[in-house]
Parts: C-alpha cells; structure tokens; sequence
C-alpha cells in the first residue's frame, strides 16, 4: 500500500498510551493507543488496538481500529477487517475489507485537492 520510502515508521503511538488534544506528524505515524482529538500525518496507521475520537486528515489512512471522526485522505481511506468507522469520509478512493464497518457519508472526487487541512468543510448532502 506504501512505497519503500512511505514504509518507514516516523513515529510511534504506544497500545497503552492516552492523547487528548492535536497531534500532528511528518511521515509515517502508527497509533496503537487512544487519541481524543484531531490527527494529522502524512500517512496514518490505526492498529486493531487504536480508538479515534476525533478527525484525521492524511494522504493515506489505514484504519484497523475505532474512529470517531470524519476522515480525509487526498489518496486513500481502507478500512480493515477489525476496522470501524462512524464519521464522514472525504478521499478519492476507498476500500472497505469484508468485516470492516463504515457509518458515515463519503464524498469522492478524482479532482480533490491533493493539500487538505482542518479547516476544510465537508460538502452538504444534496436532497435527491
């Protein structure tokens, strides 16, 4: 999913570490423990054993464990088997392994803006 250089863990979360607040990381950022706030990497893995209350915002997001938040990735969201995620989710492609949950709206768009912040809004739904 990652090339070699994208591969290289930056920086680690531990499982029995607490976060409240932002965090934000250059490169590769692994959370195994639990964050209440808003996080942002280049790319972001959640291990089976992370819980996300709060946004992420990356170019590409794994998510093995619990959000609770909207997720933005200018490339990728995948949502792994043990994954669930409640919130919205804004990225140009997403995949879902069987056994993962998503409970939220999406918003797709091949022309999205590869730099995203967390000020960026999600687009309203449109009645149809």
């Amino acid at each position: 999913m990652f090339s070699k250089e994208e591969h290289k863990l930056n920086s680690l979360f531990g499982p029995q570490s607490e976060f409240k607040g932002e965090l934000a990381v250059k490169g590769l950022l692994r959370v195994d423990g639990s964050v209440t706030g808003k996080i942002q990497a280049d790319q972001l893995i959640l291990s089976e054993t992370a819980e996300v209350q709060g946004d992420l915002l990356a170019k590409k997001i794994i998510v093995g464990g619990r959000v609770k938040g909207n997720l933005k990735a200018s490339e990728l969201v995948e949502i792994q088997s043990k994954g669930r995620v409640e919130g919205d989710v804004c990225t140009d492609k997403l995949l879902v392994v069987e056994g993962g949950e998503f409970n939220g709206r999406i918003e797709m768009n091949e022309e999205a803006p590869k730099v995203m912040d967390f000020g960026t809004k999600f687009p309203e739904a449109s009645a149809k």
